[in-house]
């Protein structure tokens, strides 16, 4: 590294990745702006240049110095390994600047101390680290040790389990290959500890939140149920809140969902099909995501699930994954669940998919219904999945329209119909006219409810709400 290395790292002057010292006298304070990096996004942490005017001075190293900067670095925990750099300055001959480039924090690592105290960069600030914080990168990192699921249930046993409920559910995971037809004559305490539910012969969290028959003593394992009028929270239809275990809050939110959505059936072969305004399997996957993943730490915060006169919006209290955001969610991405112990005995029995693939599948069902893709939104603690509904009971997504459409816009509305991801271009060069022409037409076609994106994406696949036929 040259002094010229060091022009090009300081030139945007201090922010969230750079820390600036005089000297090494101030040793202490730096090595928390360090832990911060660690904490964060990495950084450099630069000795010998003035934060102000940029001035790079550097300083007078001795091996006092260097003795000095290997103790400072010792302070981590866990341990780092950095390369420092002694970087001379031409125009203070015996003075060197020292650089140190610390990587970022990547979740599921255990988050850094310095001297027990663990820092946050925010902005160009170093801050001490939230205790929240702290302790959720902590069960990150260690789940085994201190996720909320593997803790013991204090005065919980066996006896306050439902039977009934773990018997059914290993029934389900032997039907599909994923567990050992033996386990269905084995003892409910074999099971409980064949699926990791029972630690030292006492039940864990888990085992309460999946199986437990009273959980009073768990007052996040609720949900809440609400059938609003309208589009707001202005006029409750309905309004419950359900105590239960899993299967329980599960049965419960479905119920709530036939008693407030529309229906509509159609004979297949020799029988009727009856079909909600959501898919019942995109639903029923968003309320095991909901209830499998949440954060069960915060007693005072539970799953909701809202349906308003236009959409249905499914809440549950914690953030994606580490990487995961709301544009790259329907992506193909690795399963990182929150509760990992609760995600495997779902997966076990055949309630819950792995390889995250359980929102692409969500989209899929929607698609096939021809509603919009579901999409999440993110914010006050909370991860919410919104479905947008499709034609009510009383209503066909199909209808003749074609007294009201010009015989262009037909034929494109026939176009889009046939190939969900056709282009502009294709369709002006199929019918001889103007891209320009084409894109004019179909805003008329989505201003009259005809078609519409199935996605916020303007790649994702078109949506026919009305045909010509």
């Amino acid at each position: 590294m040259t002094i010229d290395d060091i022009r090009k790292i300081i030139a945007p002057n201090e922010h969230r990745e750079l820390e600036l010292k005089k000297t090494t006298g101030e040793l202490k304070d730096a090595m928390h702006s360090a832990c911060a990096f660690l904490n964060t996004d990495g950084g450099w942490l630069i000795f010998g240049i003035a934060p102000t005017s940029l001035n790079i001075v550097g300083q007078e190293v001795t091996d006092n110095t260097q003795r000095e900067m290997a103790n400072a670095l010792s302070g981590f925990e866990p341990a780092v390994n950095v390369r420092v750099e002694y970087v001379d300055v031409p125009e203070h001959p015996g003075n060197k600047v020292i650089a140190i480039n610390f990587d970022g924090w990547v979740w599921g690592k255990e988050p850094y101390t310095y001297h027990g105290c663990p820092y946050i960069r925010v902005e160009s600030t170093t801050k001490q680290m939230l205790r929240q914080m702290f302790e959720e990168r902590l069960k990150a990192a260690k789940p085994h040790k201190f996720g909320w699921e593997k803790q013991v249930a204090d005065d919980y046993t066996v006896d306050d389990l439902d039977e009934n409920r773990i018997r059914a559910a290993v029934k389900f995971g032997v039907e599909n290959g994923r567990i050992s037809p033996t386990a269905q004559g084995a003892t409910i305490e074999t099971i409980l500890e064949k699926l990791n539910l029972m630690k030292q012969g006492m039940l864990t969290n888990a085992a309460v939140m999946l199986f437990a028959k009273n959980t009073s003593d768990y007052p996040q394992l609720l949900i809440r149920l609400a059938r609003f009028k309208g589009t707001d929270k202005l006029e409750f239809i309905d309004n419950k809140r359900v105590k239960g275990n899993f299967f329980d809050l599960l049965d419960a939110s479905m119920e709530f969902a036939y008693r407030h959505l529309n229906i509509s059936g159609k004979i297949v072969g020799l029988h009727r099909e009856d079909r909600l305004e959501i898919p019942i399997p995109a639903l029923r996957e968003a309320l095991v995501n909901a209830l499998c993943h949440r954060v069960y730490d915060n007693l005072g915060a539970s799953v909701g699930f809202a349906i308003y006169d236009d959409r249905v919006e499914i809440e549950n209290p914690g953030r994606f994954p580490e990487g995961l955001t709301t544009e790259n969610i329907k992506e193909s991405h690795k399963s990182l669940p929150y509760n990992q112990l609760i995600a495997e005995v779902l997966y076990k029995t055949s309630w819950l998919e792995s390889w995250g693939t359980g929102v692409r599948r969500m989209c899929d069902e929607c698609l096939k219904y021809k509603i919009p893709e579901p999409y999440y939104e993110i914010g006050q603690g909370f991860v919410t999945i919104i479905f947008k509904k499709g034609a009510s009971a009383s209503e066909s997504c199909v209808s003749d329209c074609r007294s009201q459409l010009s015989d262009r816009q037909c034929k494109i509305l026939d176009f889009i119909d046939t190939n969900n991801h056709i282009t502009a271009s294709q369709i002006a060069e199929a019918l001889h006219i103007s891209v320009r022409t084409v894109s004019t037409e179909i805003s008329v076609l989505r201003s009259n409810g005809y078609i519409e994106k199935s996605g916020k994406d303007n790649k994702s696949p078109w949506l026919v709400l009305k045909k010509t036929d």
